[in-house]
């Protein structure tokens, strides 16, 4: 049998063809199923139904919609026939939307029914748009050809997948992906962890690498996904409990607002789950503690990734030391990672180098590139190493600030606050100061049951880190204030921070 080549054909098809490969859970109506049959079958329709409607190889369509299990057949097909699907962020600006559908050139965009009711008026005259759960002309009906379809062999750098960035630095850059790239990305992941048993909960968007790399490894793993058309924390519990769900994919603040839901949590069984891998942030005590109270089976990964640089880049260590509840690991066998900057290599940028790196930026040639003259990524974020080789996050380059005229690091300051006990979350950010230039201030969740108050979290920091680290404000929050991807919205709390000072 050839390898497979094409990332849109890794399909797992051994064993029974009639299983569930994808259980779509929507409010208020039952399960959609699509079996690996059925998945398939509806890959292979849509791969020839784009190229009798006059698609041509390397042309891109866009899939607007929440998640569904006939978004995950679609963006297989297009890939079987060498047209390149890019997943579209319907949580940005109707503005945004229409300059990421101009932008990647889309010939087609498949929406959801809300979705399709919200698309801006003045779409390019030769965009076509097909809706999920239409009839007639705007259905996707028209797009399925029935019948078997044999995958493009892709060439060695040839595109695959077109994913935009979040925007939080400006406008969305579109992200290229060749096909080996991402099936590197597959095949590493299955060898370290056999999900063929397992059940996959996915509730993060599927226009995120999180959500879609996930995706792709479940096809590939012969797995079954439990899709949900977006988080929403009683939902998800029920999932969980109602699904038997094995293995989780989440980011910290998805964690928090499920330990609010006490009377859901009361009512579900969550011992099925053996796996929580978390990404985008890194995973505190006392997050981790709740955490393995909450899911008493499962073993904690805290991951991290990037759409550039893919989801591998560090795993466990070597002499099987255990990972600081903090680190994202050690650096992964596959990847090439150093720090640089002037407290390298103990604290710097990471840069890292791996089978799984873009192939650059679509359209944007006064974009700098950020892969160096040696092939390593710049992913722009601060790391620190300890002494085992064990690498931790302190934020983003573009978030560090200088408060009289020492760098401050976010993320630093955040685990400092997060050690205390009675901390689940904290944000730091910057807000003008007249003397200083920026002072930090802060936003947190406590623990449910907790009761420390703003005097006790400034002294616990002053006591556990430099002074001039320590939040000047705090402001207490029920939850995180969340941006479209379920990261922390930085930007949009250092807004609401200097409002407040302001306001004062």
């Amino acid at each position: 049998m050839r390898p497979v080549t094409n990332l849109g054909a890794l399909v797992d098809r051994a064993g029974d063809p009639d299983a569930p490969m994808i259980i779509g859970l929507r409010p208020g109506a039952e399960p959609t199923i699509l079996s690996r049959a059925a998945l398939d079958a509806m890959a292979d329709a849509f791969a020839r139904g784009l190229l009798r409607g006059g698609l041509r190889r390397g042309e891109r369509i866009a899939i607007l919609s929440a998640n569904r299990p006939e978004s995950v057949a679609l963006l297989l097909g297009a890939m079987r026939a060498g047209i390149v699907p890019t997943p579209v962020n319907h949580k940005f600006p109707a503005a945004t939307i229409r300059n990421v559908l101009v932008d990647c050139g889309a010939r087609l965009v498949v929406c959801d029914a809300l979705r399709r009711a919200q698309l801006p008026a003045d779409l390019p005259p030769d965009l076509r748009v097909a809706a999920f759960d239409a009839a007639g002309a705007d259905g996707i009906g028209p797009w399925l050809d029935p019948g078997p379809f044999d995958p493009i062999d892709p060439h060695p750098d040839e595109m695959g997948l077109l994913l935009y960035t979040s925007g939080s630095t400006g406008r969305p850059k579109g992200v290229m992906l060749s096909h080996a790239s991402h099936l590197w990305v597959v095949r590493t992941r299955m060898a370290e962890d056999d999900l063929r048993q397992d059940r996959v909960l996915i509730a993060a968007p599927l226009y995120h690498m999180n959500a879609l790399a996930l995706a792709l490894l479940v096809c590939a793993s012969g797995a079954t996904m439990v899709l949900l058309p977006q988080f929403e924390a009683r939902a998800y519990i029920e999932a969980i409990s109602r699904h038997r769900c094995t293995w989780l994919t989440a980011v910290p603040p998805m964690i928090a607002m499920m330990l609010r839901e006490s009377d859901a949590l009361a009512q579900a069984d969550l011992t099925s789950v053996r796996a929580v891998r978390m990404g985008s942030a890194p995973v505190n005590d006392t997050l981790a503690h709740q955490i393995r109270a909450l899911l008493p089976n499962a073993r904690i990964i805290n991951a991290y990734g990037t759409t550039e640089g893919g989801p591998i880049v560090f795993t466990q260590h070597p002499d099987g030391l255990p990972t600081p509840i903090a680190s994202v690991g050690y650096p992964h066998p596959g990847v090439s990672v150093r720090l640089v900057g002037p407290k390298a290599p103990e604290t710097g940028v990471l840069q890292i180098r791996s089978p799984a790196l873009m192939l650059g930026y679509h359209n944007r040639p006064e974009t700098p590139s950020p892969i160096t003259a040696d092939g390593y990524y710049d992913t722009g974020d601060i790391f620190r190493r300890d002494e085992h080789g064990f690498h931790t996050v302190l934020g983003r380059t573009d978030d560090m600030f200088v408060s009289g005229g020492e760098n401050i690091f976010p993320g630093e300051v955040e685990l400092v606050i997060e050690s205390h006990p009675d901390v689940l979350q904290a944000c730091v950010v910057p807000v003008e100061d007249a003397i200083k230039g920026t002072k930090p201030v802060a936003f947190v969740v406590l623990r449910p049951g907790a009761a420390a108050d703003e005097a006790a979290i400034k002294q616990h920091v002053l006591a556990n880190a430099p002074a001039y680290q320590h939040p000047r404000r705090v402001w207490f929050l029920d939850a995180m204030l969340l941006a479209s991807t379920n990261k922390i919205d930085r930007n949009g709390l250092r807004q609401r921070a200097a409002a407040a000072v302001r306001a004062v």
